[in-house]
């Protein structure tokens, strides 16, 4: 595959106003895609673009802004709005391209933009490319006549539109009357959104997070950090807790004991009570290699099928779509439900979970240990250059560990694609020799680091 410049897992990532997160490579992306997307035909095009609520935002939307209209491409502003939410008003307003300004999950000096196409999926690599491409050339020819520029208006009534596309995936005739709930909207995206969309369907309402100030996004709170979302479910005695992360496309879980419940429980809670009622699509779900084997387990013993890819939302909504699923996520709290979305949605997801809540007679502890986890260890080595994973001597623990662990195990160790890190996982029902793998490699990999 071609290397990419700009372009990581997820869109454009990285330090606000450091390379490439800077108000030039934001002018560069606008007048990129601005110029690619307009080349159709000569009618009036049009972007929509959505942000969170880091500082850097401020920065980053003029620069798109100046990039999109000098090419002539008509902008609209959506203001704070979750990622799926862009994706869902590129869609609506028949936009040629969504933009989110947002670094999802990373701590408030990031920030990041991500793409969508006219049909409200992430652009695919080969249009990143293309879009790469563009950037590193003299884009001058492609700046449109004084007479020509593209017109910047705000979309006043984008929150609300948000509200009632998400209300009206629950369950009709279904109220959340009766259940008080903790939501934790970690300063981010859905800050004013998602607390709306619980109460108006009924529900007792605790709401954290949403007081965003620049700089406190996912800070000790949202699904990075669910301690927030513990603490105030045990305060208030809550039903459930539900934590997004600064974008919103992601979530977890607490029950009304304060126990965390991940992406992977919350796959087997939904696809469960989706292949009950025949609306579950494909024959199964579409997950990561992250993953937990327990789910896996869980879903084979009821004749579904997991259908693994690589870490990423975007290599989740590929294969589902290719394989007609209509579920698929990741272990992180990703959740992707394609009959109402075209990419994770966290309060989505959640509201879902509330259905089969408010439907059954159970509380929330009983409903969230779907299956029982097969012992898994996770960890990160941060790094400061270099390639670790290209060391002789971490290739040679590598190999030791995959012998160790074939037929009682798996080992997925890989780059994130976000950030200098090292992911080290392996799992098996031996949990101290899952513990001993993970350790040599981590050991291996820093020294390697060094």
């Amino acid at each position: 595959m071609t290397k990419r410049a700009y372009f990581g897992t997820d869109g454009i990532r990285g330090q606000a106003n450091s390379h490439p997160m800077t108000a030039e490579v934001a002018l560069r992306v606008g007048l990129a895609a601005g110029k690619l997307f307009m080349s159709q035909d000569d009618r009036r095009h049009m972007v929509v673009i959505g942000k969170d609520t880091r500082l850097s935002g401020y920065m980053v939307e003029p620069a798109l802004v100046a990039g999109f209209a000098s090419v002539g491409m008509d902008v609209r502003l959506l203001g704070p709005m979750p990622t799926p939410g862009v994706a869902m008003m590129t869609r609506s307003l028949r936009a040629d391209l969504g933009v989110m300004i947002s670094a999802s999950h990373n701590a408030f000096i990031d920030n990041g933009i991500k793409l969508f196409g006219p049909d409200g999926y992430k652009l695919s690599d080969e249009r990143e490319l293309e879009i790469e491409a563009l950037m590193d050339q003299g884009l001058a020819d492609g700046l449109a006549a004084p007479t020509a520029l593209g017109r910047v208006s705000r979309v006043d009534d984008s929150q609300a539109r948000y509200v009632e596309i998400a209300k009206a995936t629950f369950p009709r005739r279904m109220s959340l009357a009766g259940l008080r709930v903790v939501i934790d909207c970690a300063h981010g995206a859905a800050y004013k959104v998602a607390p709306v969309v619980l109460y108006e369907l009924g529900a007792e309402v605790i709401k954290i997070g949403v007081d965003p100030d620049g700089t406190n996004i996912n800070e000790e709170c949202g699904s990075t950090h669910p301690e927030a979302m513990v603490r105030a479910v045990k305060e208030y005695r809550a039903d459930i807790g539900i934590a997004l992360d600064g974008d919103a496309d992601r979530l977890l879980i607490c029950d009304e004991k304060g126990h965390v419940v991940d992406g992977d429980q919350i796959m087997a809670l939904i696809a469960d009570n989706w292949a009950k009622r025949d609306r579950l699509s494909g024959g199964g779900v579409v997950a990561t290699v992250m993953s937990n084997l327990g789910l896996e387990r869980f879903l084979a013993a009821r004749d579904l099928k997991l259908e693994r890819t690589a870490v990423g939302d975007r290599a989740v909504m590929v294969r589902m779509r290719e394989g007609g699923f209509n579920l698929g996520g990741e272990q992180s709290g990703h959740m992707i439900m394609s009959d109402f979305s075209t990419t994770g949605d966290g309060l989505l997801a959640a509201l879902q979970v509330l259905a089969v809540l408010k439907l059954g007679d159970k509380p929330m502890s009983e409903l969230a240990h779907q299956f029982e986890p097969v012992p898994q260890l996770l960890q990160n080595v941060r790094f400061a250059g270099g390639k670790p994973l290209e060391d002789d001597q971490v290739k040679k623990v590598l190999a030791a560990a995959e012998l160790r662990l074939a037929g009682v195990g798996r080992l997925v160790v890989r780059a994130s694609g976000t950030e200098p890190l090292i992911r080290v996982m392996a799992e098996g029902d031996d949990e101290k020799l899952v513990r001993d793998v993970v350790k040599e490699i981590v050991g291996a990999v820093k020294k390697a680091a060094a």
